[in-house]
């Protein structure tokens, strides 16, 4: 995986649930697991409100009405980053035809940005409306951006591409599909609706036809808002909470971790935007529920009931702060050496960490009958350079999760800051 739910501070403290406003509270992401990892899915513990206020919407813990969910388009920073997960994602990249160059680019934006305009405030699109989703509201729907490294050539902006976009190094284990990776724009669509997914993917395809075509595409869900008696971080596939450390909001230091500056190496264009990693990790759920409960926990390093760290009594709550120092009954360390949340600790990373906004996935079988299942792995961060890369690196070789899982698609994009009033999509890259 890569680093989940420890990519922040060991001792830090989750805060409380039901907390509102625009911005992801526990989601999961970069491990797999329960919150260090790499490839894990991710939680959400917040409270959803039907009042149109920054935050997002629905009937989650707090009453309004599910569908009437909206979630600004336009602002300082693109939607789908700092919000709560929606119940379902579709994640979709384009190529860039052959000729389109950077005009083609341009108005495909353009055409892109009045649809979500109009999508993200639960109307219909003005072009190539096929009436899916007529009876719904907004449902949170956003729909972020992400360039891929090939797009620069393609649009004559070879100058403008980032550094830290150059490729990801291979992992070891890693068995990665070229075509189910990579792309020269990425789509995250989410809303806690399904209809509502699809028909703004559908939407952007169509108006994409003759500019970019479809490379590949991949469906996702989370917990959906209200599902639970009270907001509380989720749960993966191999039955974990997970998500209990990701960066939050307000945190020193966490613009830093997730967003572009000025400065260095980043390009002006991308102020404010951020770098978006993409793994398809595929969970081995037929070797890992063979395990005892106390062998998972072993290898995460937190307890399955309550996510609290094996460093702490039972029942304390995966809030609790992690000590891997303590020792456990026999002597040893409390928190195995190769456990998940041990090697993606930052304090063993150089202090890299990420925001992580992973969905589980779930596909049917493979043809030996084993699931083809486990969890859309994304994580926004300021440099890849100095979050994913180090993490996934050291989690590659010495984390005992890492025999449970399977890398098999990847992809990096550059996403460019949000949409101004009277702007469009990726305008920074293409006028700035």
């Amino acid at each position: 995986m890569s680093a989940v739910d420890d990519a922040v501070d060991d001792k830090e403290k989750v805060g409380p649930a039901g907390f509102t406003r625009r911005a992801l509270l526990g989601t999961a992401g970069a491990g797999l697991l329960v919150g260090a990892g790499t490839g894990v899915a991710g939680a959400v513990a917040y409270d959803r409100r039907g009042d149109g206020a920054p935050g997002g919407t629905g009937a989650a813990a707090g009453g309004g009405v599910l569908g009437t969910g909206r979630v600004p388009f336009r602002g300082e920073h693109q939607a789908g980053i700092l919000e709560p997960q929606q119940a379902g994602v579709r994640l979709a990249a384009f190529d860039l035809a052959d000729g389109a160059g950077r005009d083609g680019l341009r108005t495909l934006l353009q055409r892109w940005t009045r649809a979500v305009d109009r999508l993200t405030a639960g109307e219909p699109a003005e072009e190539f409306d096929n009436q899916v989703a007529l009876d719904a509201g907004p449902c949170s729907l956003t729909v972020t951006l992400g360039f891929g490294a090939a797009l620069f050539d393609k649009a004559g902006l070879a100058d403008r591409r980032p550094a830290a976009l150059e490729p990801l190094p291979a992992f070891p284990g890693e068995a990665l599909d070229p075509a189910r990776g990579e792309g020269d724009l990425f789509l995250q669509i989410g809303a806690d609706d399904a209809l509502v997914v699809a028909h703004a993917l559908r939407t952007l395809q169509k108006l994409a036809a003759g500019t970019a075509a479809l490379r590949w595409q991949s469906a996702g869900f989370a917990r959906t808002p209200g599902a639970t008696a009270r907001p509380m971080t989720g749960r993966n596939l191999m039955g974990q909470v997970d998500g209990t450390n990701n960066p939050r909001p307000g945190q020193e230091g966490f613009a830093a971790t997730v967003f572009c500056a000025p400065g260095g190496d980043q390009p002006a264009w991308l102020a404010g935007g951020s770098y978006l990693v993409f793994r398809r990790i595929r969970m081995l759920l037929d070797h890992w529920e063979e395990l005892p409960v106390e062998r998972q926990e072993r290898v995460i390093g937190r307890r399955k009931a309550d996510g609290s760290p094996l460093s702490a009594p039972a029942g304390s709550g995966e809030g609790t702060a992690v000590d891997l120092s303590a020792q456990g009954p026999d002597g040893g360390p409390a928190i195995p050496s190769d456990a998940h949340i041990r090697v993606a600790a930052p304090a063993g990373n150089g202090g890299a960490a990420m925001l992580r906004r992973g969905f589980s996935y779930h596909d049917g079988v493979l043809p030996d009958g084993s699931p083809d299942a486990g969890l859309l792995f994304l994580a926004f961060q300021a440099d890849p350079r100095k979050g994913f890369t180090p993490v996934q690196r050291k989690l590659s070789r010495g984390d005992g999760l890492s025999r449970f899982l399977r890398h098999e698609a990847s992809g990096l994009y550059a996403v460019p800051p949000g949409v101004p009033a009277g702007g469009y999509l990726g305008q920074q890259l293409l006028e700035g």
